[in-house]
């Protein structure tokens, strides 16, 4: 090893990239590589968020159809094979009311409940919710329980 061959180590210099705009001398003066007029050779321009060089953007070329209801409810859907299923594991005997729901994880405590009829229910219930399907509450009501709506 000489002078000759001696260098920085490896990522200890870093180069600044081109100096713009710094006169004529330089070669990179004048419209400093920005080109002639337009946007995006003035000073503070930032492209706005969804911006297509000024054609259509297509947030407003899709057409915009339908609404939400704000008035809405959302029901969390629980089925009669689940409903079972926990009569087997022996988890529930004869009641199902929306605080052993809640209790059991299948819903939330600020949840509206509706029992579905996929399924079939063997064990006489008597289950609680806030709505029922048709289907649902001929099962519970022929398996000799009873479907209350809270």
């Amino acid at each position: 090893m000489d002078l000759s061959n001696l260098k920085p180590a490896q990522g200890s210099v870093k180069s600044q990239g081109k100096r713009v705009g710094r006169g004529q001398g330089s070669g990179k003066g004048g419209t400093a590589t920005r080109g002639h007029k337009g946007a995006k050779s003035r000073s503070g321009y930032s492209k706005k968020v969804g911006f297509e060089g000024g054609q259509m953007p297509i947030q407003r070329r899709v057409p915009k159809f339908g609404f939400t209801n704000i008035n809405r409810k959302e029901y969390q859907g629980v089925n009669l094979d689940t409903i079972q299923q926990l009569v087997d594991d022996k988890k529930i005997n004869d009641t199902l009311d929306f605080e052993t729901l809640v209790n059991l994880g299948l819903v939330g405590k600020n949840e509206l409940v509706k029992i579905l009829g996929r399924g079939e229910l063997k064990s006489k219930l008597s289950v609680t919710a806030h709505k029922f399907t048709a289907t649902a509450k001929a099962a519970i009501e022929a398996a000799g329980g009873e479907a209350v709506t809270l």
